[in-house]
This record gives C-alpha cells, sequence and structure tokens, in this order.
C-alpha cells in the first residue's frame, strides 16, 4: 500500500475524507470548513450546507502550508489533475495504525522497516510528456552489476561488456535473491491462511 501511494498508483476514492459540516465557525480551523467555503465561492449552488458531509482529500503545497489549506474537493482535483499530497497521507493517516499492528511482531525497527524500507525508495512524480525538454529525454537500460548506462547494441543484455564475465555470478545472484522472496512469499502466505 504504501508504494502504491508513493507511485500515484492508489485510487483517489481510498484518500477520500469526510467531515460532518455542523457549524461555520470553529475555534481551531477545520480543513472541510475551509474547503466549503472555497466551494461556496466558485459554486454557490452545489456547495456543501449545514448537515452536510464535506468530502476532501489534501492536495500538494508548499512546505509549511497548514493542513485545512491543503484540503480540495475530490472531483475538482480530478477535474483540474491537481497532485496528491502522498507524504500527508504517509506520515498522518497510515504510520501509526500500521505502527501499532506490526509493533508486536517487528519489534522496536517496525517503523524503519514499514516507513523507511526498500518500497519507500521509488516515488512517481507526475510530470508532462508534452513540452520542450521531454523531445529530449529517452529512457535507458542500466547494467546489473555496475549500473552503467547500456551501449544501443547491448540494450537487450542484462550486462555491459565489463561485467559479461561474471554473468554467472550475477546471475546466481539474481535466483538467489528470488527464491528468498519466494520462501518469505510462501510463509506470509500460510500465515495468512490459518
Amino acid at each position: 500500500v504504501i508504494s502504491d501511494l508513493l507511485c500515484n498508483r492508489i485510487d483517489i476514492s481510498k484518500l477520500v475524507i469526510t467531515k460532518e459540516l455542523t457549524k461555520t465557525d470553529y475555534t481551531a480551523k477545520q480543513a472541510h470548513v475551509g474547503l466549503a467555503k472555497k466551494m461556496k465561492k466558485r459554486d454557490a449552488g452545489t456547495a456543501p450546507k449545514i448537515g452536510d458531509r464535506v468530502p476532501y482529500v489534501f492536495i500538494s503545497a508548499s512546505k509549511g502550508t497548514p493542513a485545512y489549506q491543503k484540503a480540495e474537493d475530490p472531483i475538482y482535483v480530478l477535474e483540474n489533475n491537481i497532485p496528491i499530497d502522498t507524504n500527508y497521507y504517509l506520515e498522518n493517516q497510515l504510520s501509526n495504525p500500521l505502527i501499532r499492528i506490526f509493533e508486536p511482531i517487528l519489534g522496536e525497527k517496525a517503523k524503519s522497516i514499514l516507513l523507511k524500507g526498500d518500497h519507500t525508495r521509488t516515488k512517481s512524480v507526475a510530470t508532462s510528456r508534452v513540452g520542450a525538454l521531454s523531445a529530449f529525454t529517452r529512457k535507458k537500460e542500466t547494467c546489473l552489476g555496475c549500473k552503467a548506462v547500456l551501449t544501443s547494441d547491448r540494450e537487450k543484455m542484462a550486462l555491459c561488456k565489463h561485467c559479461e564475465e561474471k554473468e554467472a555470478e550475477y546471475y546466481q545472484n539474481e535466483l538467489y535473491i528470488g527464491r528468498k522472496l519466494e520462501e518469505k512469499f510462501c510463509r506470509l502466505w500460510t500465515e495468512c491462511q490459518r
């Protein structure tokens, strides 16, 4: 779930938070109240009224922007292709429940495993496919051994010419990693079936 969230592969409907609009002024600023005011300025006819539930998602904004200012209508976000603040959801919605569930199993290192593991190293940032710079960029394959960019004649191969002599060693290493992952999957599958 964490890698899906960070790579923008999660459905926006799973990120929607709803709160009932019970009054227009609170002592502390509330996200749903601020959004209701924004929606009223855009279109008073469709804006939520007192007693309605206000759905919202948190959008990316500049650092230091308070959470109540980052609330936005999910439909407006979809129509205008506004990026979601994935860090807010990770830090404020997922981290505490996940740590409470997994700390008895993983111990003290639960937070580092769950929130700082390999699955959090890839993050997708929405970029335009149309533009002046995108015409000059192209994805290149890299060597499994030394991570060097492969030449055009070796793009279909996994290794560069310098690492080719250690091909068997790299192959065995990849097989070992695959076996460990299969073993881990089988243990988890067995545990889930109980």
